[in-house]
């Protein structure tokens, strides 16, 4: 699907490829209809989700003015204990070597929190 670096974003739905690397799913649900050796998931970071107030907030109005300030709720949340940790082991991931794809569920992944978190991980990679 996209690429930026060592980290990839790919649907679930779409399935392996060669070079995906560490598959980590990065939503909180278990994609429906898929079995867990199809998808193929290395780790399960639930932590790196949205929180469930957000997410709800969010699908209400999924308008570009609703985006831009899920962004920075999402990104606020990305600083909590939990969410760091999650993203550490994220970035160990990458460290480790690398690729990392960060495999999701959603539909519109453009405007999910995926690419918000691709964009966190790449700063953090950067910044550490």
């Amino acid at each position: 699907m996209s690429s930026c670096g060592d980290v990839r974003v790919r649907r679930v739905y779409d399935g392996v490829e060669e070079g995906d690397g560490t598959r980590v799913l990065v939503d909180r649900l278990w994609p429906r209809g898929v079995s867990k050796e199809k998808a193929a998931i290395d780790r399960w970071l639930k932590d790196l989700t949205p929180s469930d107030e957000l997410r709800s907030w969010y699908h209400e109005d999924r308008s570009a003015t609703r985006y831009d300030a899920f962004v920075e709720r999402y990104r606020a949340e990305l600083a909590g204990p939990a969410e760091s940790a999650a993203v550490d082991e994220l970035a160990g991931l990458v460290r480790e070597g690398g690729p990392v794809t960060l495999v999701t569920a959603v539909k519109d992944v453009e405007h999910s929190h995926v690419p918000v978190l691709a964009d966190h991980l790449e700063h953090e990679l950067r910044h550490r």
